[in-house]
């Protein structure tokens, strides 16, 4: 229980609120000098219009490209947009400033968790160090827009922290809700099972364990099973949604030809940079794997990686697909726990100063992140 009192997190959070602060201000800065609104940039482009307009429209609305391809709203799950409904209902802000405010509330949750499950598992120094390190992440400027990476990561990192306790009503219960914000809620779905198969395996049963590992899918089942019933196309009909968007899970070869184009043009830096980028992923995931991480951790962080760098559109966007994916850092977290408290320090500091200013540059590009 100890991991749970806000007074022992509050390092992490403060870290979490210092780092992320950082990154808003050099925003601010960079949007000055370019001309740009940043509350437009975090809260009212790219997918934040189109949680904004679920929260306004509900379900129904599509775009059909000049290819014949259909981008549907069917294709963003339910969650952020009802609680942006539910803040902006009594407080009169826009949708898109409502997302901005549960975004900021679930960055906090999913910090907290965050720090539960490091903790845990590794000691309350390790605990403030993983925070601090994926409120650091390069892409970290998307814990602050209004997207609902902010809020999956808590939803995942407090049924991950259930799991590993044993609660397991909680552990259902947030996996579900992880299952209503994103697709990859199936890798919480399949963590809380792979912990209660472990537990069962020590001997442990129990009526609330059955019903967290029930609870679990639900959410997601009720979104796609939904969609499959409004489309008239069944079971499949969410994949075919996804595919209007171009979106589909082909392996990596997609991505993999993304890659290649780039080291045979002037963009080879570019590519050497992906590469780079993959195969410290892999790395990462490796050491988890040696570090013996709770089996519940590795299933949900291969999950989120496999479909993060395995998917076949929007290549852009992959970076911010493994933001959920936490456990990547905690052997880094770990490493840095046993250091000095300065020279630890000092790693998550340096990041923080490469990610705000990268955030600034990323947002204020062309592309959707």
């Amino acid at each position: 229980m100890k991991d749970l009192v806000l007074r022992r997190a509050a390092p992490a959070l403060t870290a979490f609120a210092a780092i992320r602060l950082l990154g808003l201000a050099v925003l601010a800065v960079w949007c000055a000098a370019a001309g740009s609104s940043p509350h437009t940039l975090l809260s009212a482009r790219w997918d934040s219009l189109w949680y904004a307009r679920i929260a306004v429209e509900g379900y129904g609305y599509e775009v059909v490209l000049p290819n014949g391809g259909v981008h549907s709203n069917l294709a963003f799950f339910p969650l952020l947009p009802w609680l942006e409904r539910l803040v902006a209902a009594p407080t009169g802000l826009s949708y898109g400033s409502a997302g901005l405010v549960v975004s900021a509330v679930a960055g906090f949750a999913a910090a907290w968790g965050i720090f539960a499950v490091a903790s845990h598992l590794y000691g309350r120094r390790a605990g403030v160090l993983a925070v601090a390190l994926w409120a650091a992440l390069p892409v970290a400027v998307v814990q602050s827009m209004a997207y609902s990476e902010s809020l999956f990561t808590a939803l995942a990192a407090w049924a991950l922290y259930g799991a590993l306790r044993g609660r397991w009503l909680t552990a259902g219960l947030l996996a579900a809700g992880a299952g209503l914000t994103r697709p990859v809620g199936a890798a919480v779905v399949a963590a809380v099972w792979v912990a209660a198969a472990s537990a069962v395996r020590r001997g442990e049963r129990s009526w609330r364990m059955a019903a967290g590992v029930l609870l679990a899918p639900l959410g997601a089942a009720a979104y796609v099973l939904w969609v499959g019933a409004r489309t008239g196309t069944g079971l499949l009909g969410y994949l075919d949604v996804q595919a209007g968007w171009g979106n589909g899970f082909d392996g990596g070869l997609a991505f993999a030809r993304f890659i290649g184009a780039r080291l045979a043009s002037p963009a080879f830096p570019a590519g050497v940079g992906l590469v780079a980028g993959v195969l410290l992923v892999l790395w990462l995931y490796g050491l988890c794997v040696r570090q013996r991480q709770p089996a519940a951790l590795l299933v949900y962080c291969g999950i989120v990686v496999a479909l993060a760098l395995c998917a076949s559109g929007y290549f852009g966007s992959k970076p911010r697909l493994l933001l959920p994916a936490f456990p990547l850092l905690l052997p880094v977290a770990a490493a840095l726990a046993e250091w000095r408290t300065g020279r630890a320090g000092a790693v998550p500091g340096a990041l923080a100063l490469v990610s705000a200013v990268y955030g600034a540059f990323w947002l204020n590009g062309s592309g959707p992140p």
